[in-house]
């Protein structure tokens, strides 16, 4: 039997809560959409937090039935260090009961030294950029604005962090890039082609879709930010580009999320003016989106932003960066901008403003193809990558 017409079996090593929030919720999506996709998924996170499927095997490795290893109190790396222990310990008595190995940042020396010996195909997930350009960006950019992180943010320099994926990045087989962005930093690094493979997150198509009704054209423009406000992000530019464009006279700019409060009082003279509203943390994003014209995402360095996608598919136009991440196209269903390009990205924000037919065709071709950007199509796209990375090691 060829391998394209095998069920091809999968061990997902995931460290963390599978199911919660962001690469919490990325993982679970991922297990579930595999899954769906025909995959035989033998999971190993270190919590279960949101159920899977049926035929979805499930073994945590840091909690059993309702007693849990605490996170906090061991120590987010210790604790990553043991899943990854338990995880090494368990596959080596699997062997010939599993195709490939999918692992996780700072959770996988061990299991992925472990693969190499007995010769298991691994991939190894990368939800962000270079971490090691990744931080460099972010310290050069806190340094233009003239602050400094808390210790302990995740954005901070963590040699520790680099040093451990840094020998990661060796030790898988491919590296799982989920946008053209991420390929590139690692490309700069000196990875090569091969090692690198391209696959892709997605949006719930069920939570994040469009108002049912035909939206109301009006004169004012509704801009949304959406995210965590950190410098790396972007939200300083965003805010500079609306304050230059005529759009904040009469329009409204959407802020849903948080920040240091270091980095909010650089931005306070801008957070202040009438036209922004400062929302903090939200529960109803998806209902945000639906009444949102455009998406704003400014970033200078990210993976695969959940919300990129997760905006398109509610009916936000994107007006995002090179950075970003997003699967948009410049001018057929987005408006992209250099990092950094405050002035393009004001005359954006005006085009969409002034021009209301151009947002409106902007927005139905967005949601043309909506359809190529869900979990369900990740999940396929992922179980391609598995195969390829397979018939790659096989004699």
């Amino acid at each position: 039997m060829s391998w394209a017409d095998k069920r091809i079996r999968v061990l997902y090593s995931f460290g963390s809560k599978l199911g919660g929030g962001r690469a919490d919720t990325t993982a679970w999506q991922q297990v579930k959409g595999l899954a769906a996709a025909g995959a035989d998924v033998l999971v190993f996170p270190g919590v279960l937090k949101w159920p899977l499927p049926l035929g979805v095997r499930v073994r945590p490795t840091l909690s059993r039935g309702k007693l849990r290893i605490p996170y906090k109190v061991l120590g987010r790396l210790r604790a990553y260090a043991l899943h990854d222990y338990i995880v090494s310990k368990r596959v080596a008595k699997l062997a010939g009961q599993i195709d490939i190995i999918h692992t996780w940042p700072l959770a996988s020396l061990r299991t992925l030294r472990v693969a190499a010996r007995l010769g298991i195909p691994t991939v190894y997930e990368r939800p962000n950029a270079h971490t090691r350009l990744f931080y460099e960006v972010a310290q050069e950019e806190c340094k233009h604005l003239g602050i400094t992180l808390p210790p302990n943010h995740e954005h901070s320099y963590s040699a520790e962090v680099v040093r451990i994926e840094d020998e990661e990045y060796q030790l898988a087989g491919r590296l799982l890039c989920p946008s053209e962005y991420v390929m590139q930093t690692f490309l700069e690094k000196g990875f090569p082609p091969a090692k690198l493979a391209r696959h892709q997150y997605g949006y719930d198509e069920q939570v994040y879709y469009p108002d049912r009704q035909p939206r109301r054209v009006t004169l004012s423009l509704s801009m949304l930010f959406c995210g965590s406000c950190t410098p790396v992000k972007g939200l300083h530019y965003a805010l500079e580009a609306w304050l230059q464009s005529p759009a904040h006279r009469d329009g409204t700019f959407l802020i849903a999320g948080q920040g240091t409060p270091e980095y909010a009082k650089r931005l306070s003279p801008m957070l202040t003016h009438p036209s922004v509203h400062v929302l903090g943390f939200r529960n109803d994003v998806p209902e945000l989106m639906r009444r949102s014209d455009v998406l704003v995402l400014p970033s200078i360095s990210e993976g695969f932003p959940l919300v990129t996608a997760e905006a398109r598919g509610s009916g936000c136009v994107l007006l995002v960066s090179e950075a970003a991440g997003a699967v948009c196209e410049h001018r057929v269903n987005a408006l992209v901008h250099r990092i950094g390009d405050v002035k393009t990205l004001a005359e954006h924000i005006t085009m969409l403003y002034e021009d209301r037919a151009l947002l409106e065709r902007l927005r139905a071709t967005s949601l043309k193809t909506v359809g190529e950007i869900t979990w369900t199509a990740a999940g396929k796209r992922l179980l391609e990558v598995y195969h390829d990375a397979i018939v790659s090691r096989s004699p």
